[in-house]
């Protein structure tokens, strides 16, 4: 059964219970995975700003071929 991360609320949901889907993160294997949604969230941006940090510091590492 997925699982849901209410935004609004901070309830987890399920299929059931969701609501609209602006409103919610998932689907999620489990409630705990759910529950951890933001937490999670933000661990993968801070991943991507990091990479994001690494590749303009390197530089795009071409030229445009335009």
């Amino acid at each position: 059964m997925p699982y849901w991360f209410n935004v609004d609320t901070g309830q987890v949901e399920t299929d059931e219970t969701r609501s609209q889907d602006a409103n919610v993160l998932g689907p999620y294997a489990t409630e705990d995975a759910a529950r951890n949604a933001l937490q999670s969230a933000k661990e993968r941006t801070e991943a991507w700003d990091a990479e994001d940090r690494e590749w303009d510091e390197r530089g795009a590492g071409g030229s445009d071929p335009a």
